[in-house]
């Protein structure tokens, strides 16, 4: 588990363009977090690092969205689901077995029917009444072989951002 802090959206948007730089194809996100905890603004940093530059929405109307860049993302919102029999009608499994990244909001709520290889990032808002309202923490928990593997680069990508960074380094993104 590494745990980083941004101070604003800006910052989540940095610090997931840096761990887009550690995509591969078939990677798996799940983004979790209390509504309005920057589940959409870590997407759209995430996307700029992919390298696309159209705008990144939050998919909860239409579930899915798909944007092209250095790998293609398939951005999904399953805050709307009844059933988890939801999942089987977005084709996700089909997605999982493609050549882009899967990041889904909400993801927590279908874990159970997703394959146990993921990175999961999740934005809490900051309890310290001292602190900037904007400012979250942020805890990416590697699942599986392909981000564990990874976790020396995820440690790097978001060190910036790392919650014992004292002073705060500069983002080089």
């Amino acid at each position: 588990m590494i745990r980083a802090r941004t101070r604003s959206p800006g910052e989540t948007r940095e610090m997931a363009a840096a761990l887009a730089e550690l995509a591969q194809p078939r990677d798996l996100l799940l983004l979790v977090g209390d509504l309005g905890a920057g589940k959409t603004t870590f997407a759209q940093g995430f996307a700029a690092g992919l390298g696309i530059a159209k705008q990144v929405t939050s998919p909860t109307f239409t579930l899915a969205s798909e944007y092209r860049g250095r790998l293609l993302l398939n951005h999904l919102d399953v805050f709307r689901f009844e059933q988890i029999a939801e999942v089987f009608d977005l084709d996700l499994y089909e997605l999982l077995d493609g050549h882009g990244v899967t990041l889904i909001e909400w993801g927590d709520a279908i874990r159970q029917t997703l394959p146990a290889d993921y990175l999961e990032a999740a934005l809490i808002f900051s309890d310290d009444e001292h602190l900037a309202p904007d400012e979250r923490v942020v805890v990416l928990t590697p699942v599986g072989s392909r981000w564990q593997s990874r976790q020396d680069a995820l440690a790097a990508a978001v060190d910036p951002w790392a919650e014992d960074s004292s002073p705060r380094k500069k983002p080089s993104v």
